[in-house]
């Protein structure tokens, strides 16, 4: 293990979360074993290498089936609130575990350690939600057009749901799925990040000391830490009854066609390209504050980070300056040092599409008012940070309408509200949206039938930050799909429709009648 561990406390973390300089990738629940490829983990916050991984082979992939199969023979026979009491003690678990899964979660991703200690409070928050849910799981009652008849309908476990998560949170994501998955008597199967398997290791940890404490068997909750192979393993696998998928547009695509030719169901969180409106009539400080949070967060990695900014022509002059401004501000460093801004990107490949980027945009007409680079120096040896740049553009831009997962914002003008919103809309993507407008009739029309197409649509807040009580997602190649709040809990469900006749005749459709 690395001295430089030391210097950040993460050796102390590793040990505390229960890992160690080599790893396997598998488990059930128990123990962990595995019997594929190593792979390393390294921090792009001093390109250090944290700990190895033995990934998940093959066989590793069938047992984790039968077992998952056989633990939900049982434990969707538990009663939903008894399942709540196991997702509330996680939760306090993970209370007890915040600093240290926090700090790791910032140290493999590079995210800032609020952020990181932020998605891990995300976390608590879904689990606290999904408590009270268990006992809310309710169907409806309804009028029979039949004398002496009820109907009724409920909801029951679907089975397995398979967790497919990205990098760019790498624990959250998976709660956000897992709690809700767990309230409603299904057993779960994470598939990590490649890049971020050690806080899927943690995760499993501290899942597991809960099955155990409560003598619960093994296959509740699983994790496979392994390449895309075994993933298309798990995108096939008719045993598998809900994917639920957080990446790329295109592996995406992928996914659904995949899943639907079984006829699985699937959750897509896909690809985001956001913007904020910034009116004539907005408070022009807190439209700044949002869109340079937006923007420059978690390294302008987030599916929901600030890509565009609409800026009505009479106050676009003073919103660019006061950007300048601000990003000159800006302190890039050490994720784990509270005083930095802006962290790593995830590895020297996403610096790579970040300087592609930027080309292209000068190559279409973009002109640059704060000059991106690849950072130099001791203090970013990783290679992984970057300069978080602004570039005028026009939303035709092919690399405008494109989702780069870097900070890079794009400044588009407009006159009319409609046009602001036809421009909003006219990306391929439609995750999340904001207006800043102290005008009830602008903010009323954004939020209309004739405003955002996104999933999320905010006034006087940015594109970032959605609490778990709403159900989150987006539309078009955003993929449709929701997850974390509301009564999303009813996609990790199937619905049956019951009728009981509690009378000694038997009224046939229709009218017709057998004479028997």
């Amino acid at each position: 293990m690395s001295k430089n561990l030391k210097d950040f406390g993460i050796d102390k973390t590793l040990k505390n979360l229960g890992i160690k300089e080599e790893n396997k990738g598998t488990s059930t629940g128990g123990k962990f074993f595995a019997s594929g490829k190593t792979i390393e983990s390294f921090s792009p916050v001093d390109g250090k290498l944290i700990a190895k991984i033995k990934s998940s082979g093959e066989n590793d992939y069938y047992k984790v089936i039968d077992t998952a199969q056989k633990a939900f023979q049982e434990f969707r026979l538990i009663p939903a609130p008894k399942r709540g009491e196991l997702v509330r003690q996680l939760a306090q678990k993970l209370r007890d575990y915040k600093d240290d899964l926090g700090k790791l979660v910032s140290y493999e991703m590079g995210k800032s350690l609020q952020e990181g200690l932020g998605e891990v409070q995300e976390m608590i928050d879904i689990c606290d939600f999904a408590v009270g849910l268990s006992r809310q799981l309710h169907g409806y009652t309804m009028h029979s057009e039949r004398p002496g008849h009820r109907m009724y309908e409920q909801y029951h476990p679907l089975g397995i749901v398979g967790i497919i998560t990205a990098f760019n949170f790498p624990v959250a994501v998976w709660s956000w799925n897992a709690a809700l998955a767990l309230i409603c008597g299904n057993v779960t199967i994470w598939k990590p990040s490649e890049k971020t398997p050690l806080c899927a290791i943690a995760c499993q940890n501290i899942m597991a000391a809960v099955l155990k404490e409560n003598n619960l068997p093994e296959g509740i909750s699983s994790v496979l830490v392994a390449d895309h192979v075994i993933g298309q393993k798990l995108v096939d696998d008719k045993r598998i009854a809900l994917v639920s998928f957080t990446g790329s547009t295109r592996v995406g695509r992928m996914v659904s066609s995949k899943v639907a030719e079984r006829f699985g169901k699937s959750i897509l969180e896909l690809g985001g390209n956001n913007a904020i409106i910034i009116s004539k009539d907005a408070d022009i400080d807190m439209s700044v504050i949002g869109a340079v949070f937006g923007a420059v967060g978690t390294a302008g990695q987030r599916c929901t980070s600030t890509r565009r900014l609409i800026i009505h022509e009479s106050v676009y002059e003073e919103v660019k300056n006061r950007l300048v401004k601000a990003y000159g501000q800006l302190k890039i460093g050490n994720p784990l040092n509270e005083k930095n801004h802006v962290g790593p990107l995830i590895d020297t490949d996403a610096v790579k599409q970040y300087e592609l980027s930027i080309k292209k945009c000068e190559k279409e007409g973009g002109k640059f008012i704060v000059e991106g680079e690849v950072l130099k120096g001791k203090e970013y040896e990783s290679g992984c940070y970057v300069k978080p740049c602004i570039a005028e553009v026009k939303n035709s831009y092919e690399i405008v309408q494109h989702e780069t997962f870097a900070p890079i914002l794009y400044l588009i003008k407009y006159k009319t509200l409609e046009e602001a919103i036809a421009i909003q809309n006219d990306v391929p993507q439609g995750l999340s949206s904001a207006i800043m407008t102290q005008n009830l009739r602008e903010a009323e029309l954004f939020l209309s039938h004739a405003g955002s197409d996104c999933g999320i649509a905010n006034v006087n807040i940015g594109t970032s930050g959605a609490e778990i009580g709403g159900a989150f997602g987006g539309e078009k190649e955003t993929g449709g799909g929701r997850e974390s709040g509301s009564d999303v809990w009813k996609y990790y469900m199937r619905r049956q429709t019951n009728t009981i006749n509690y009378t000694a005749q038997l009224p046939l459709a229709q009218g017709i009648k057998f004479d028997i």
